[in-house]
Formats: structure tokens, sequence, C-alpha cells
């Protein structure tokens, strides 16, 4: 048999279609049901469906009002309030195209995203880095606030195949690249309320994340509104540590978060009573089965982990109603075809191959931006590649391998070694440069850099110079000197030396 899951073509989404039309669509019908929740430890902030659908249409009014159409391109760089979904769902909602970004990225990242994006606007929060943009105009936090009580704009019908929103990923070239997805993307994330979540319209389900972090807006917003359940979110600067407190007060039945939030609360809360959490959720980053056990022995709920990227959010994931089998990543969600390849087509069952999923996935992305080529380079066939290797079993669970592009994890976010080697390579006195992710203790790893130079540099000054040009969570964690960085038999870096002598040596 081959190693291929095939449940035919999914369901298509309906024409006309508005993805917030879609998140939005119980806000009627269960308008005085409380749709979020902004926790703090000395209180929250409760929406209403009503209030939130008033608050997206009206930023949607406002932001017509000011001369924008639909189609246009709107970059984001607003902070961890609820000001970010609002305004990327008024986006989509009136036909704009929302560019969320991190807030973490600095003026020069966020300068080469204008340059290639030209966005129509930017919407601004004064304490997020964002360089001066003449001709484009910037959006003030205080102006998308005053939008919200704007009668309601209506709703940009149209095909589901549109041009939606744009995601920034780490490329496998060390330059981030455009993710251009469609409004169907959100259809397509019905497949993991089953396959993943176990969602339904009574969960409350709170997420450890940012508002302005692409999990959070759609396992912590998107996915639980498209259902009418309540999510629940930590207000900002809300300590991680006070997780376990707000998951019991606010009766939180399912929590979501990067595998790290997991260990990090296992360790300061090694007994914690949830009695209403039925279980968790976690993505970005290779769960381990250390956490997975300390998190049952500590609470009595399972951990269910999922496995996709930023062209194609989820597709392999356990769930509820299908714990994955030990030390695999659990199976492809139901609806999906998903393979593991290789340069012919799907692989014997139990050999190591490249994940792949189906080109018709709705959720699989439409392309990188104004990049054709590079795009086309993803795909053989009827298959994208996601670079990643794994085994399927006769059962269609898949374990996975390993990255075949050196792609590093950073607390759940994709951080490409190239780009880290790329902007450090500029600092005064510096040779050459490799960066990877290295185990430190267990179940922890961090984003370090190696170097060669004619004498041992300052790690302060790199820290520095790092903070300067790359985002904090791209930013490495330790610095070391070499003689000599390890080389393949081509003399290329070996990145996989550098990771397997650095962990030997510690």
């Amino acid at each position: 048999m081959l190693s291929l899951f095939d449940q035919g073509a999914p369901t298509p989404a309906p024409t006309p279609f508005n993805m917030a039309a879609h998140v939005l669509a119980h806000a009627d019908a269960l308008s005085d049901k409380v749709a979020l929740v902004v926790m703090s430890l000395d209180g929250s902030e409760d929406w209403t469906y009503s209030a939130m659908k008033a608050a997206i249409l009206g930023t949607g009014t406002g932001l017509l009002q000011q001369g924008l159409a639909p189609g246009q391109i709107v970059l984001m760089r607003l902070g961890n309030t609820v000001e970010f979904p609002i305004a990327y769902l008024a986006c989509i909602a009136v036909g704009l195209v929302p560019v969320p970004t991190s807030s973490q990225l600095t003026d020069p990242e966020v300068a080469k995203m204008v340059a290639e994006l030209s966005p129509a606007a930017i919407l601004r929060d004064p304490d997020i880095a964002c360089p001066d943009t003449p001709g484009i105009p910037q959006l003030t936090l205080e102006a998308l606030e005053e939008m919200r009580i704007l009668p309601p704009a209506a709703f940009h019908m149209g095909d589901p195949e549109r041009l939606g929103y744009i995601i920034y990923t780490s490329g496998t070239s060390g330059v981030p690249r455009a993710v251009c997805h469609a409004h169907r993307a959100i259809w397509a994330r019905q497949m993991m309320h089953e396959g993943w979540y176990g969602l339904h319209r009574d969960d409350r389900l709170m997420h450890a994340g940012a508002f302005n972090w692409t999990f959070t807006l759609g396992t912590g917003l998107m996915d639980p509104w498209s259902v009418g359940a309540t999510a629940l979110i930590p207000a900002k600067g809300v300590d991680l540590m006070a997780l376990p407190r707000l998951l019991k007060s606010h009766k939180a039945t399912i929590f979501a978060a990067a595998p790290g939030v997991y260990r990090k609360l296992l360790s300061d809360h090694p007994d914690i009573h949830l009695p209403d959490l039925r279980h968790g959720l976690t993505a970005g980053e290779k769960l381990s089965e250390t956490i997975r056990e300390d998190w049952f022995e500590a609470t009595g709920t399972a951990l269910y982990e999922a496995y996709g990227m930023s062209e194609c959010s989820t597709f392999i994931s356990a769930s509820p109603s299908s714990p994955a089998h030990p030390g695999t990543l659990g199976r492809p969600q139901p609806g999906r075809r998903i393979a593991i390849v290789d340069e012919t087509g799907p692989v014997p069952l139990g050999t190591e191959g490249t994940i792949a999923v189906d080109r018709r996935d709705p959720g699989l992305m439409l392309g990188y931006y104004r990049a054709e080529a590079d795009t086309q380079a993803r795909f053989m066939g009827d298959w994208f590649l996601t670079g990643d290797q794994g085994v399927m079993d006769e059962d269609f669970y898949i374990t996975y391998s390993g990255r075949d592009d050196d792609m590093m994890n950073a607390g759940g976010f994709r951080v490409s070694p190239l780009e880290v080697e790329a902007a450090l390579s500029r600092f005064p006195g510096i040779g050459t440069v490799g960066v990877t992710d290295v185990e430190v203790k267990a179940d922890t790893r961090v984003i370090a850099a190696f170097y060669t130079s004619d004498a041992p540099l300052d790690d302060a000054a790199l820290q520095a110079f790092a903070q300067s040009n790359l985002a904090r969570y791209k930013h490495p964690r330790l610095f070391q000197r070499l003689d000599a960085l390890p080389t393949n038999p081509n003399g290329k870096l070996s990145r996989r030396a550098l990771r397997e002598n650095f962990e030997a040596n510690t």
C-alpha cells in the first residue's frame, strides 16, 4: 500500500463568500452571548457577539471612508490588544487584504515588507516599530477605535478563491515570504474542529498567545467564533505563570498554547487543578513525550498536537476522537488528502519521504506574493511539498522525521537560519556565521549563532546588533566563536554538524 490518505475532493466553499461573514455567521443568533473575554487578574473585558460584530463592521465603514477600496493591501502594525482582531476582520469584511505582522519586527524588517507590498495604508499603534512611509497613510490606533461606533458596512461578498489576507513566513531562501491566502481558507478550518480541537458551541477556548500572532488569530479567535463558542485571551502584560489561575477562574474547557508554554507552566506548577478543562491543544513546534506525559500527570488531561505551516495551517493532528499513536504527530484530518512522497509520487507505507498536501486543499495558499517561480517550485504534480520529512503507518498515523531545509522553531515561530545569518554577517569583525537551534536542556531549544573572527567578539554587542535588526523571536540566545565552521563534502555549511557538535560538548 502507498502512503496516501485520500478522502476525495473536499467540499468547496459556497459562492458568494466572505471569510469574515463566515466567522460571524452566528453573531446575530447569539447576540448576547460573550464572544471574547480579555482576561487579567484584576478583572476581565467582555465582548458579546453583537458588540464584536458592530465594532468590526463599524471599523470596516471607517476604512472605506478613508478612501480604501476592495482588493487593496493594508499592513497591520498593531500590538497585543483587541483592536488587532477587530481591524483584521474589518478589513476582510469589506474586501481589503490585511497583512497581520508580529509586533516584534524591527523598522528595517517592516521596511522590506512595505517595499514589497506597497500597501494602500498601514494600521499603526505608535508603540509598535514602523518606518516613515511617505505617500502611504498610517491610521492611528485612536482613529481605529473611533471607527467602531460607525454604521455597519455590508460584507463584501465574492469568489471564495479571491485574495483574502497575506501572512509572512520565513522561507528557505532566508527572505521572509508573503503567503497569499484566499477567503476559502477559513472554510477549510472546519476540518480542524473535529480533526484536532473537538470544538463545540458551548466551549470556552483559551489561547495563551497574543492577539497579533497568527496561531492565536486562527485557533484562539476565528475558529471559536465560527461555531459560536467563547474565546478567552490573556490581556497584554499578563504573566505566563498566571495562566493556570485564569484557566480555572474562567472555566476554560480547551487550552491552546505552544509546547514551550506547557513546559514553563509545568516547571512552576507541578500540580494544576483545572476541573473544567477537557484537553489541551498544541502546535508551532514538535511536542515532546515528556511534556505530554507531565501535563497529563499534573492535570489529568491530554494534549493533542497538530502539524501545519503558514502555507496550509494545520492538516495533520491528534484529537479527542483519534488520539495519536505514541511518537506520531497524529493522522490527516478528515476531509484531507495527504501523502508521503518522493520524486515519483506517494511512497510505500513505512517509507520515509516528504509530507505533501493535495493542491486542491481549500486551506492551501494561493501562492507567494508576486513570486510565481517560487510558488511553482513547491509543487510536484498534484502535490504541495512541505519540505518536512515523515513516515506514514498502516493506520495513516505520521511520524515526523525532521526538516530538510534547516528551518528552526523559536517559541512556535518558524525562523530561517539564512535570515538570521544574513543579518549577523553585517556585524563588524565577523567572518563567517552559521545559525541553528540547539538543545540546551531537556525539551528546551534555543537559536544559537556560531561564527569565526580574528578575535573573540563581545556578546553584548552582538545581542544589541541582533535587537536592532531582527524581531525578538529571531534573536540568537547564545553566541559561540569557532576556529572554523563545519562543512559537508560539497563545501557547504553543515548546520546539522554545528548542532550535533554543540550538543555533544555540553
